[in-house]
């Protein structure tokens, strides 16, 4: 399955890591063609990629509603998913605790977007997906998290039986919940294997999710609003694993 992503960063960041086909490459006629179009340009020519000067309404018809296309429109192949077993590969590659980012339910692309852009930023091993019902890596997903999701592994899976191959692969699952029954997060350590997971915009994870983790954990809230949107929250705790991962 063919599709167009847009925006030079997006698109930027498919050229670079390699892992999709590509097919061909928009460019808006008469515009700029400096900076982080011209990187976009040369390597296009490193790949032999037929590159066609259209007019900037074409490349503005194809970008996802709300999104800005910035005179650059990519036909690649789909989102290359991987298996659970690449994640750990990729952890024993760089010899470090395993860090893995689940999101149970998932379902507004942007999102995700930023969940992936935050995960790719703080070095997850990899992030696991549902396989139904949640948002997918979609060119919207990938111009949210701004080309992110192409350095990320991503595996689709249920999520039952990825939580149980991450407990077997040593891995503490933490789930991010906002009750009173979940731990500060401050009070417990995330520095060693550790799978985190982020559940449903509105309903949280999943009672069957949220039974399989090995204890939720809380952030504080101070304010007057005693809720932070799905992306924040999630964004916020792997920050705090980071930190924590650091100081060993």
């Amino acid at each position: 399955m063919k599709e167009w992503i847009t925006g030079r960063n997006p698109v930027y960041e498919v050229l670079r890591t390699r892992r999709r086909d590509v097919f061909r490459l928009w460019v808006a006629a008469g515009g700029e063609e400096k900076g982080r179009m011209a990187e976009i340009l040369q390597m296009a020519a490193g790949r032999k990629l037929k590159v066609e000067r259209v007019p900037r309404g074409q490349i503005d018809g194809i970008g996802e509603p709300g999104s800005q296309a910035q005179g650059v429109a990519l036909e690649t192949s789909g989102y290359p998913y991987v298996a659970m077993a690449d994640i750990f590969d990729r952890a024993q590659e760089r010899k470090e605790p395993l860090f893995v980012l689940v999101l149970d339910m998932i379902q507004n692309p942007q999102n995700l977007g930023t969940l992936l852009r935050t995960a790719e930023v703080v070095g997850v091993h990899g992030v696991v997906i549902p396989l139904r019902r949640a948002a997918s890596v979609t060119p919207a997903v990938v111009h949210a998290s701004a080309g992110a999701s192409e350095h990320l592994l991503v595996a689709v899976a249920n999520l039952a039986q990825a939580i149980d191959e991450l407990k077997e692969a040593g891995a503490w699952v933490i789930g991010l919940e906002g009750g009173e029954e979940a731990q500060l997060a401050s009070s417990v350590r995330l520095d060693g294997p550790l799978a985190l997971v982020v559940g449903n915009e509105g309903e949280g994870m999943r009672l069957l999710v949220r039974n399989n983790c090995d204890l939720l954990i809380r952030l504080p809230m101070r304010g007057q609003i005693d809720s932070l949107n799905a992306a924040v929250a999630g964004s916020v705790a792997l920050y705090l694993a980071l930190a924590a991962r650091e100081k060993q």
